[in-house]
């Protein structure tokens, strides 16, 4: 160490050292995730713009975050989200910015995979990956499914809902009789008809920016989605292997985008993420928040414009700690509102 810096200093900079290391190591080992891929986007103030706009995201992603604010309540950094106590008749516990309408990316996928299951669609058949499902589905992240590739509806759906290939969605939809066009405006329907009046689709993905909805109502979602139990299995899957019948030899083995569950000791009844340049990171999940003497609530949470993709697990796990020390009773809509100007207290978490 250095001459004569202060030991204070040296302690704060090895802690600092400490917490970037944590960081990067936690996001080496994320899985790849097939949702939209960001676009570069054009930067201003000289030739180190770009440069410095990487590091402020950085820092904004590694900073300690309190668990809770000053009034007790826990330091959501989604810009919109709602925790509802299923046991509880869907009381609100929590809520920030719960109706705001906003882009909800990959989760749309829920509605897609409603839509085609209530087609009677049969998970037996067989459906082959096309070049309209590459060519449309171009600005995503790159998929694993290649044109030619021939899987069970069954293992397309895992697919879509495990890893959000946006091919295995396309081809689905074209499986149950349905191009991309009608598809969005099939699920458009259904969202009507579960009361959702904010929850609009413009294509089957979440690619399109006009897949919008609204905590509130993504929570109705995900709760009419699982009571499908095929799309209940394959969103809490946590590893899974597709194999082409037309390649034999093509095998993809998935990963969940859902690191919840694989790195939680509560029990995630299905969710699923969701991210796209305008959305941010989203997640939206059913959850089982056991406690250390035993108590076990059942709830689902919400978190829509995060900026960092470990954050939205990172609200998951204050939400469940402010669930399991603090035992909030379920509230009216006025009192589940944070405080105006409520700002971070007490014990911090990373992200």
């Amino acid at each position: 160490m250095r001459a004569g810096r202060p030991i204070l200093s040296q302690i704060a900079a090895a802690h600092r050292g400490w917490r970037m290391g944590l960081v990067w190591l936690l996001a080496a080992f994320l899985p790849l995730s097939a949702e939209a891929a960001p676009r570069k986007r054009p930067h201003s103030g000289g030739r180190h713009g770009h440069a410095s706009t990487k590091r402020s995201r950085v820092a904004a992603r590694s900073r300690p975050i309190p668990v809770y604010t000053r009034s007790g309540q826990p330091n959501i950094q989604a810009h919109a989200a709602l925790i509802v106590d299923t046991s509880a008749g869907g009381l609100p516990l929590y809520q920030k910015n719960p109706d705001e309408v906003r882009p909800i990316a990959s989760i749309s996928k829920l509605m897609a995979m409603l839509v085609v299951l209530e087609r009677n669609l049969d998970l037996r058949g067989h459906t082959t990956i096309t070049e309209g499902d590459a060519r449309l589905t171009v600005r995503g992240a790159k998929s694993r499914l290649r044109v030619g590739m021939t899987l069970t509806n069954q293992e397309l759906l895992h697919a879509a809902l495990m890893a959000s290939d946006n091919r295995a969605v396309l081809a689905l939809g074209r499986a149950a009789g349905m191009e991309p066009t009608v598809f969005a405006s099939a699920m458009t329907a259904r969202a009507r008809s579960l009361g959702l009046k904010k929850t609009t689709f413009g294509d089957p993905t979440g690619l399109d920016y006009r897949n919008v909805s609204t905590p509130r109502e993504v929570i109705v979602m995900l709760q009419a989605a699982l009571k499908n139990p095929q799309i209940a299995a394959a969103s809490r899957a946590t590893h899974y292997v597709v194999r082409s019948s037309s390649k034999p030899r093509d095998t993809v083995e998935y990963s969940n985008t859902d690191l919840l569950l694989r790195s939680t000791r509560h029990v995630i009844h299905g969710g699923k993420t969701g991210y796209n340049d305008r959305a941010g990171y989203c997640l939206v999940v059913s959850a089982r928040v056991v406690g250390g003497s035993s108590k076990q609530r059942e709830v689902v949470m919400a978190f829509l414009g995060e900026e960092g993709k470990l954050t939205r697990f990172a609200d998951f796990g204050r939400a469940a700690q402010w669930l399991v020390e603090r035992a909030p009773a379920p509230r009216t809509l006025s009192q589940a509102s944070p405080p105006a100007g409520d700002s971070p207290a007490g014990p911090h978490s990373m992200l």
